[in-house]
């Protein structure tokens, strides 16, 4: 399995939220891009421009700073809706493109970006008891996940990012019956995210055929290391 450490940042500072309310970020770390050393010993870079995802002006300048930063792959998602901002993500050396309500609000466009970049685009299932969440996490899409996982698996997505927005943030475990069972219905990869606490629920991922996990809250937390999680994502722990 692989891992990809997950920044979040709002204003310019790295954050982590509790069920994405924005009320209720914790700030970890004022200066975003002195955390890319330390994360980016893993296969992968999760990062999330909270500005652009609550309709604020997008932190263009310190993705660019973040991508330059990482020696590993960046996916990037929060806000991102339209051709222009896809083609800017990918202009600044993103290598995926992580895109979530403009896959319910404009199924056409996310269709026609996932041709146009093939195994770039990666679309988000954000759900609340299995019916998918849009506009950061603030209205329902009025779709289950399972559904619209089946859709963007049709379109050709690179992956799909699974979210259990109830379990983001808040060290209560995994949603891994959810997501093995989004895996099976789509046909098509599946990113774990939202609720990794530990070790365990790292193993539990793995054993359940989870190619890929975003851990976030539980890093900054310290209740366990980069290197720690990937020798558990790995298989030698």
């Amino acid at each position: 399995m692989k891992l990809f450490p997950a920044i979040d940042f709002l204003g310019g500072r790295a954050v982590r939220l509790e069920r994405g309310e924005r009320a209720k970020a914790t700030v970890f770390h004022e200066h975003t891009v002195e955390l890319v050393s330390e994360l980016a010993i893993a296969d992968r870079l999760h990062v999330v421009d909270l500005d652009g995802a609550f309709g604020e002006p997008r932190q263009a300048a310190l993705l660019r700073s973040i991508v330059a930063a990482s020696a590993v792959p960046v996916e990037v998602g929060g806000g991102i809706r339209d051709r222009a901002t896809v083609e800017e993500m990918l202009e600044i050396g993103v290598s995926f493109v992580v895109l979530g309500t403009a896959a319910v609000k404009d199924p056409a466009l996310v269709e026609q970006l996932c041709t146009a970049h093939p195994a770039r685009v990666i679309v988000a299932v954000d759900a609340r008891d299995g019916i998918v969440s849009i506009d950061g996490w603030t209205k329902s899409g009025n779709i289950t996940a399972i559904a619209l996982g089946q859709r963007a698996a049709g379109w050709g997505a690179a992956a799909l990012l699974y979210t259990d927005i109830a379990r983001d943030g808040v060290h209560t475990g995994p949603n891994i019956e959810a997501t093995a069972e989004l895996s099976r219905a789509a046909g098509c990869e599946v990113i774990a995210s939202g609720g990794v606490s530990s070790l365990d629920d790292l193993a539990r991922l793995r054993d359940a055929g989870i190619p890929a996990a975003v851990v976030g809250r539980a890093l900054y937390d310290k209740r366990f290391t980069v290197l720690e999680a990937l020798r558990v994502a790995r298989g030698v722990a």
